[in-house]
């Protein structure tokens, strides 16, 4: 299946690495060779993938074919998310100023915080019992 691919973005978020590949077509979303509403099942999650083409002003003109791996759910949506918006610029450079303002191009830091020793979890300690 040879499609013309317009522009390529990565996107990343906590542990997911999405790579977005960005084609000429009617804004149907592709996310590891399944449509984006079976993939991604929740209404939240739908909307956080329809964000960049929002900002951009360009729903429906693009076709997306992503493959995401690692991290959660959530993680993947935002990894996908950060592509699209990397893919769009990079197709569009009068794309860039408007996506960047909504903060769609910049990575999300976050990242779990490491469990410690002597600790339950990061931060929760172990449960005192003083008798």
């Amino acid at each position: 299946m040879a499609v013309d691919t317009i522009s390529n973005g990565t996107g990343r978020r906590k542990n997911a690495v999405a790579r977005v590949r960005l084609v000429a077509g009617s804004g149907k979303i592709t996310v590891n060779g399944k449509p984006s509403e079976e993939y991604f099942p929740r209404q939240a999650l739908q909307t956080i993938l329809q964000q960049p083409f929002t900002v951009a002003n360009t729903p429906g003109r693009y076709d997306i074919i992503a493959t995401v791996t690692g991290g959660g759910i959530a993680g993947q949506a935002g990894a996908v998310r950060h592509g699209i918006a990397r893919a769009l610029a990079r197709s569009d450079e009068s794309l860039r100023s408007p996506l960047h303002k909504e903060g769609l191009l910049t990575r999300d830091p976050r990242m779990k915080e490491r469990k410690k020793y002597g600790h339950k979890r990061a931060r929760k300690g172990f449960q005192y019992s003083k008798r």
